[in-house]
C-alpha cells in the first residue's frame, strides 16, 4: 500500500467537497491536526 498516493487522495477528496481541514474535523469529532496528519502521511506510517 502506497501511504504516499493515501494521503494525496484524502486530501483530494476533501478538495473537492470544498472542505477545509477544519470543517472535516468537526464533521468527523477529529483534531483538524488529526486530518492534516492524514493528509501528509504522519499518521499512516
Amino acid at each position: 500500500m502506497n501511504i504516499n498516493i493515501i494521503s494525496k487522495y484524502l486530501s483530494y477528496l476533501r478538495k473537492t467537497r470544498n472542505y477545509t481541514q477544519e470543517e472535516l474535523a468537526k464533521q468527523l469529532d477529529i483534531s483538524r491536526q488529526a486530518v492534516s496528519k492524514w493528509e501528509t502521511g504522519d499518521s499512516l506510517r
